[in-house]
């Protein structure tokens, strides 16, 4: 018996609109007809790049016309709907927010609504990473058709990545690389920074503008988000490069000692000052100082290190006379530092004079379309960690596997996706990493109270992620209400424009699409 969901994808067409709107002369537009043929699809999914309202008119007009229920509209906002690479990094954004590709459902993309662009993307992605039937429709010679319109399967044989992109890749190998001579070359200290998505990208290129300037920078992300890779990075390719690059946890040394650990302190200046100790910041002396986790700096530290921004000296414990020094301070931090400061646990003179550069990593969950890079390259490396061991197998990891990673939501981010794989692949009895190994692999974290007002203040307790859930719960119930106008979601919440809503969207990684989950975040 099959129990596998059809599945109909497609964009919103000029002809389909109208077809809503009684403009149109022939037939009922491209979408129509695939719902009104033999074919019973079990959802409806439909992009738009039209003005919000006109869609909605449409689907309003398709469910009553092709008697279906609730289907689905995501919004997408491209810059010219012939862009090819935007429409490509779009829809499979949109397809990996649905968990496709699923071993449960067959999927149909509809190629004649919309630009020939876009028929594009979807015979690619068919052929690639989404495996789909593709439909067209064609006018009808039939004479008792009276002229209309009817669907059909586009024949498209041929294997787009054994058969064509092999010998594309040999022929334009001479081409890329004379492109590539005339290009500027990346940083090769960015290469670690593993990532295909524009999310990325652009804190990348926001990385390396910044790391020319010798002025203070400030890295915001969740833990796991790689804010030390980016502050190595932006190190070893500032004009310091070659001087010291000093890394210290703020959170991780004790209140009694973060001012001798990094100011140094004068022998005998306290009990088990045994020696003189130069302390961190005459150790970075020319070179830059990483401040990871600077939210959980003490207080009276924040005042001396609020003193070696503005007048570049520092004073030892127990020394009156201050030290010249010279160095850069780069800063990171997964809190809120706007909300330490308006309670008063973080100086807001600091943070304007940490503020200068602010780079602001995105969570995995909303750079979906890194997973899977991310995944090969985790599982690289853990293959050549473990190749000179004489009881290690090279291990890989089974479609169903890879699936499971593909849709967790990843709270730890990119250090979690890793560990993951890590503990999978050395617990795993056999070379392929299976669906189970990775289950039983994932950390489940222990649910607390429902009521936001009885959460436990045990250890690990962070009120920010739980601020957080709770105002990704109401936005997704404010889109979900209002079947995802911005503006009208912005009034049901108190938010003073649409503007606001957008960046608390893209903050907490809220795309359209979670409107269309009926589950509890």
């Amino acid at each position: 018996m099959n129990t596998k969901q059809n599945w109909l994808i497609s964009w919103i067409g000029e002809s389909d609109h109208r077809a809503s709107e009684g403009t149109l002369t022939e037939g009922d537009g491209p979408i129509a007809n695939a719902l009104l043929g033999n074919t019973h699809y079990d959802r409806v999914f439909l992009l738009t790049n039209y003005p919000h309202e006109r869609s909605v008119v449409f689907c309003n007009w398709l469910e009553k016309k092709a008697n279906y229920k609730d289907i689905d509209l995501q919004d997408i906002e491209l810059s010219s709907p012939t862009n090819y690479a935007e429409i490509y990094q779009n829809v499979c954004d949109t397809l990996i927010a649905i968990k496709l590709p699923r071993a449960d459902v067959e999927l149909s993309f509809h190629l004649s609504p919309g630009t020939p662009a876009m028929a594009a993307i979807w015979i690619m992605l068919a052929k690639t990473r989404f495996p789909a039937t593709l439909l067209q429709s064609t006018k009808s010679n039939s004479p008792s058709n009276d002229g209309r319109f009817q669907v059909e399967t586009v024949d498209f044989s041929f294997d787009l990545a054994n058969d064509f992109l092999p010998e594309y890749l040999q022929r334009s190998d001479d081409r890329i690389e004379r492109l590539n001579l005339n290009l500027p070359k990346s940083p090769p200290e960015f290469d670690k920074i593993i990532h295909r998505s524009q999310a990325m990208a652009e804190q990348i290129d926001l990385a390396r503008r910044i790391a020319a300037h010798d002025v203070p920078v400030l890295i915001l992300g969740e833990t796991g988000t790689g804010k030390e890779l980016f502050a190595e990075a932006i190190a070893k390719t500032s004009r310091r490069k070659e001087k010291p690059f000093i890394v210290i946890n703020c959170g991780a040394i004790s209140k009694d000692l973060i001012n001798s650990e990094l100011f140094g302190h004068k022998k005998g200046s306290f009990t088990g000052a045994d020696n003189h100790r130069k302390g961190l910041f005459q150790e970075a002396n020319g070179g830059t100082l990483f401040l990871d986790e600077i939210g959980d700096l003490p207080f009276d530290a924040q005042v001396k290190l609020l003193r070696v921004l503005q007048q570049g000296e520092i004073t030892p414990v127990g020394e009156t006379n201050p030290i010249k020094i010279n160095i850069r301070i780069i800063a990171a931090t997964h809190k809120d530092l706007m909300t330490e400061v308006s309670s008063g646990n973080f100086r807001e003179d600091l943070f304007h004079r940490l503020a200068v550069g602010i780079i602001q990593l995105p969570p995995l969950r909303a750079r979906s379309n890194d997973i899977d890079l991310l995944i090969e390259h985790s599982m690289a490396r853990i293959n050549a960690d473990g190749k000179d061991q004489p009881e290690w197998q090279h291990k890989i990891i089974s479609p169903k596997a890879k699936n499971i990673l593909l849709q967790y939501e990843w709270p730890g981010n990119v250090r979690e996706l890793h560990h993951t794989l890590l503990r999978a692949a050395i617990w795993s009895r056999h070379a392929e990493i299976s669906e189970e190994d990775i289950q039983r692999n994932l950390l489940s974290m222990p649910k607390r109270s429902e009521n936001v007002l009885e959460q436990t203040l045990d250890q690990g307790f962070d009120l920010q992620l739980l601020l957080d859930q709770v105002e990704r719960h109401y936005i997704q119930k404010a889109l979900q209400k209002v079947r995802g106008k911005k503006k009208s979601a912005a009034e049901l919440l108190g938010i003073s424009n649409y503007q606001t809503l957008t960046n608390r969207m893209a903050r907490l990684g809220i795309t359209l699409d979670d409107k269309f989950d009926n589950h509890d975040h």
